[in-house]
């Protein structure tokens, strides 16, 4: 499949539900994460009638006349004071595994570095990757992308919670 016949769309209201079971299905694949539901659902409407949280993109076959998305990728901004611009940082990336190895992310990166290049606020584009996610870095790597040297740490507030819990459980 050509990366031409792959349509890139801003994600609407419309496209929630698929956003949350890509999502459902991206966390459960890549961290064996049950994500809950409910909030899921309310992070996505959050950004989606947010702007300036950020967006997502859906890609669209042209010759599926159900035009339900094959795949998505969420936007997010961080500035940059060493550079006086913006990344934009690619998350949330999910293609429908039956449509895996056609060209469908690069499509949507493709959207977006274009887009990126003609906006003078956007020092760049960054994305992070689960650590044994290699095939995803793979994928990656193939469109240009290069590890940036940096190792994320965090604090979670919220998904550390309930994985606490769910050890507790386990005991």
């Amino acid at each position: 499949m050509a990366s031409e016949s792959i349509q890139i769309r801003l994600a609407t209201r419309d496209d929630a539900d698929t956003i949350v079971e890509f999502n459902r299905a991206m966390a459960l694949e890549t961290e064996n994460r049950r994500l809950d539901l409910p909030t899921l659902r309310q992070g996505i409407r959050a950004i989606l009638e947010s702007p300036g949280y950020g967006s997502y993109i859906v890609a669209e076959l042209p010759e599926d006349r159900s035009r339900k998305p094959v795949g998505q990728l969420m936007m997010t901004y961080e500035w940059s004071d060493w550079r006086n611009g913006v990344f934009w940082w690619i998350q949330s990336v999910y293609v429908a595994p039956e449509r895996r190895g056609r060209g469908v992310f690069r499509a949507m990166y493709e959207h977006i570095l274009a887009q990126a290049k003609t906006d003078p606020k956007v020092c760049g584009i960054r994305l992070y990757a689960e650590q044994n996610n290699h095939e995803a870095q793979t994928v990656y790597q193939r469109v240009g992308l290069v590890p940036a040297g940096y190792v994320v740490y965090e604090q979670d507030f919220v998904l550390s919670k309930r994985i606490d819990w769910a050890h507790k459980a386990d005991r």
